[in-house]
């Protein structure tokens, strides 16, 4: 299965099952957190209520917590029992720590220092369609405080396992989903950081409320004016040879496959 669920992915805590309907309706696909959202004591309660719902499979993503941990079996046991079959798996860092989810579309969640070191390795098995990277609890496997400088963005070490993620999914055919945008009431920053994840590859970035669903859509769907482009391009090519001016620009078939992407993700932008 190709993971192309559209550019905003909505958590939503396993525990609050009444939650998950209007994720539905807010954003392009909802991943059901078994993992941070949900405190300890009630980790088995989210997981019975993931059974009772069994969600529509098309557009939900279950995150279980880490192989390293003794939930990970139960909350595999219990995705087991519904007819969700695409799995967020966080704290991955190990390859053969993914075996038991051969038959499932795997998002391997790369977010400690062990696991952006083996971000390749995690790409690489057949059963990992996406790779997902997340900035706090990186720093915080590094004994680090904080993600972010005092100008809010990221500090290096973040854009260092950010650009590593992207880089390994994309070496092995995989797609790549950025980090959340803490801070909910920064959508301006939200807003920059989408645009930028979009025009880097990104094929999607998760949120954790439904007020920045809009932001992250809209700064994924390119402006008219760069459609417009991308368009004028490709008609272009069809009667050239090769290597050929457009606009005063040289268009080779790199700029090609930026024309193709452009036009792709207006087609999504569309469809939403």
């Amino acid at each position: 299965m190709t993971f192309d669920l559209g550019p905003a992915l909505l958590f939503v805590p396993g525990d609050r099952p009444e939650r998950l309907a209007k994720a539905l309706e807010r954003a392009d696909a909802a991943i059901v957190d078994l993992e941070d959202a949900v405190a300890p004591h009630a980790k088995a309660d989210a997981r019975a209520a993931l059974v009772d719902a069994d969600p529509d499979p098309a557009r939900v993503i279950v995150r279980v917590n880490g192989p390293q941990t003794p939930e990970f079996a139960r909350d595999l046991a219990a995705v087991a029992e519904t007819r969700v079959r695409t799995v967020m798996v966080a704290k991955a860092e190990e390859p053969a720590s993914l075996a038991p989810l051969e038959g499932y579309d795997v998002i391997a969640l790369c977010e400690t220092a062990r696991g952006v070191v083996h971000a390749e390795h995690l790409a690489a098995l057949p059963q990992v369609v996406a790779l997902m990277w997340g900035a706090e609890d990186l720093v915080a496997s590094l004994g680090g405080t904080s993600s972010r400088g005092d100008d809010g963005g990221y500090r290096d070490v973040a854009r260092l396992a950010r650009a590593r993620v992207l880089l390994a999914a994309g070496a092995f055919g995989k797609r790549a989903v950025d980090a959340v945008h803490v801070d909910i009431g920064d959508l301006e920053g939200l807003a920059e950081e989408a645009r930028d994840a979009a025009a880097s590859g990104f094929a999607a970035t998760a949120c954790i409320h439904p007020g920045q669903v809009a932001t992250i859509r809209a700064a994924y769907a390119p402006t008219p004016e760069l459609v417009a482009w991308a368009r004028g391009v490709l008609d272009a090519a069809e009667g050239e040879r090769g290597v050929f001016r457009f606009e005063g620009r040289m268009i080779d078939e790199p700029i090609l496959r930026h024309a193709r992407s452009v036009v792709a993700r207006a087609v999504v932008a569309r469809a939403e």
